[in-house]
């Protein structure tokens, strides 16, 4: 009896990780279940692309820097899912 409601038990388990899994990786590490809603893997693309943002315009500066043209710095404000995103950019004429 035992035996038959711990495997309903971890059958149900099973069955509601299932439901969520979106995607399932075969690897050396082993088995991964990637359980992330849609919304939370948006939010990971966008936080990831942000971050690229940032990286570009960091060497843009750095470049922009070293150039010394007659330059003038602009603050972008766009809105997204998550809130309001400031992006500040060097434009040189």
């Amino acid at each position: 009896m035992k035996l038959v409601v711990s495997t309903l038990a971890a059958g149900l388990l099973l069955a509601g990780t299932g439901a969520f899994a979106q995607s399932v990786d075969i690897g050396p590490g082993g088995v991964r279940l990637d359980t992330r809603s849609p919304r939370e893997r948006a939010a990971d693309r966008e936080i990831r692309r942000e971050e690229r943002w940032r990286e570009r315009d960091r060497w843009e500066r750095r470049r922009a820097y070293r150039v010394e043209r007659d330059c003038r710095t602009e603050t972008r404000i766009r809105e997204t899912p998550r809130g309001e995103v400031r992006r500040t950019v060097r434009v040189c004429d």
